[in-house]
């Protein structure tokens, strides 16, 4: 019995040994080599991602079965991904990590299996999923193998959209086909300067059209968080996206059948927002900041901006009021004085369905004078693109709460979840202007003859702008018709708000039976 139980202990020494190489990495010089190009190893990584000595490690000993171009001499342990699972705030999350040190973190046929493996994990145990990407695409060594195993990878991500959060964290090279995976997820992160995403590299674009460029200026951090709308997020350093992704989990739920966790709030939820009488300009043509709007409504002025860099002429961001998470939708006066237009619409259009998959309320800010207008708007197709929206808030069955700061004009008041298309509440300001268009305009439409026939054009013009301002566009004509639930005190919307969404929290709302929509693209 001793001497089986000495065997037992030797065999679990031997284990113990492996697992503390398998830990370390292929070598020192490689460590040595990730750390000089300024990035963390993956196990770093998850260090810092999850909450201390949470990690579980699956199937850590696992290697490639492939032979040819020398691969059956290079088997080392875990292929070149990290796969298991730990906690972020005590709460479970899933997560894989290429490991840049082997084999430039390429997929091959066991490392995409591994991959599938703790998605599919994720799935059924319906909790959060993060990849950590940092690999040279598909391992060309073990051909369409490696290929089939993306396709995996797309099929999960599609299967997991709207039912568990998936973000994906960018922290090298993405190219190729590898960057479907990252744009079928929910968030996206990236670290300026060491992580890239393209689908063809600098090298192609020369050889195909002879422009010449960058890794970074093709796909790097700054481009897709300004330019394509790619990136969600993008930080100087690892360290802080990896807080900053631990923050973001932190207001989402664990999977579409719970609610976003709450928390204790020490900001009252009478609190009056005396400061938004000067924040918000009662005349229609001045500018202001929404941002100050949201900072003075939730909780401690807190809040998370999603897309910060991207369409800035709407404003999308997590927030909580009384402890509990919120979406915010807003127009952005300060940027293109708040229009909707291609990108804005697109941007909020994945918002809120990101919110209603996830049972995050919806409050929506507006001060909109309507749709950009101009050829290459229509041309690139505004009518499909604010269609996004208009579909995306139609479809939301979640609590949706809507305050008319100042202009509401057209469609683009209709679009930003008016009471027409299913707003649970609609407040407004008794600086609201709620119409077709602004009082100039109407007016130059509607007395146009009066006006050209006048002695004095331009004083009939300015009669007729007041005639209609005081007729149609008055403060009140919206709640006289019952377009708005009430108008408010600014210095109480915080209070209306939250006592607003506290009714509606059990809320139920069903659509109609389908396999799914068919949503304008």
């Amino acid at each position: 019995m001793s001497a089986h139980t000495g065997g037992t202990r030797e065999r679990t020494a031997e284990l113990r040994a492996l697992r503390e190489q398998v830990r370390r990495g292929p070598s020192e010089k490689a460590t040595e080599a990730q750390h000089a190009k300024g990035k963390l190893t993956a196990r770093e990584r998850i260090e810092l991602l999850l909450d201390p000595g949470s990690f579980r490690e699956v199937e850590q000993l696992r290697r490639h079965r492939a032979v040819g171009f020398g691969l059956e001499a290079k088997k080392p342990y875990t292929d070149g991904v990290i796969t298991g699972w730990g906690t972020v705030e005590g709460r479970t999350v899933f997560v894989y990590a290429h490991d840049f040190r082997i084999f430039g973190g390429a997929l091959g046929e066991a490392h995409a299996t591994k991959i599938h493996k703790i998605m599919d994990m994720a799935i059924a145990a319906g909790a959060p999923l993060v990849s950590l990407n940092d690999g040279a695409g598909a391992r060309i060594q073990e051909g369409v193998s490696a290929l089939a195993g993306y396709g995996g990878i797309f099929q999960r991500n599609t299967k997991a959209s709207g039912v568990i959060p998936q973000i994906s964290v960018m922290l090298g090279p993405c190219a190729g086909g590898a960057a479907y995976s990252p744009a079928l997820t929910d968030f996206v992160f990236m670290v300026r300067e060491t992580s890239q995403m393209f689908i063809t590299g600098p090298d192609v674009v020369k050889a195909v059209t002879g422009e010449e460029i960058t890794q970074n200026g093709l796909g790097g951090a700054d481009v897709h968080a300004e330019t394509s709308g790619v990136c969600h997020f993008a930080y100087d350093d690892e360290e802080t996206c990896l807080a900053e992704v631990r923050y973001l989990l932190s207001m989402l739920p664990q999977n579409n059948r719970e609610n976003p966790p709450p928390v204790e709030s020490s900001d009252p939820d009478d609190r009056s927002g005396q400061a938004l009488y000067d924040l918000v300009p009662a005349d229609g043509n001045r500018s202001y900041d929404m941002r100050a709007v949201i900072e003075e409504l939730v909780d401690d002025g807190e809040y998370l901006e999603i897309h910060e860099r991207w369409a800035t002429n709407i404003i999308v961001a997590l927030a909580r009021l009384d402890g509990h998470v919120v979406g915010v939708v807003a127009n952005q006066p300060a940027s293109l004085a708040g229009v909707l237009d291609i990108e804005a619409s697109e941007k909020a259009a994945r918002f809120v369905q990101m919110c209603d998959a996830f049972n995050i309320p919806l409050v929506t800010l507006l001060d909109v004078p309507g749709f950009l207008p101009g050829v290459h708007q229509e041309h690139g197709g505004i009518i499909r693109h604010g269609a996004k929206l208009l579909y995306a808030y139609c479809n939301a069955t979640v609590p949706r709460v809507s305050v008319i700061l100042r202009k509401a004009y057209g469609g683009a008041y209709i679009v930003m979840d008016s009471q027409s298309i299913g707003a649970d509440l609609t407040y407004a300001w008794p600086t609201n202007e709620i119409a077709v268009m602004g009082a100039e305009g109407a007016a130059g439409v509607i007395f146009r003859r009066q006006i050209a026939e006048a002695a004095d054009p331009e004083a009939m013009r300015e009669r007729m702008v007041k005639e209609y301002r005081a007729e149609l566009m008055h403060p009140y004509y919206a709640a006289e018709r019952g377009l708005v639930d009430d108008v408010i005190d600014p210095a109480e919307t915080r209070n209306v708000l939250i006592r607003s969404l506290s009714m509606l929290r059990g809320k139920h709302a069903e659509l109609p039976h389908r396999k799914h929509g068919n949503p304008p693209q």
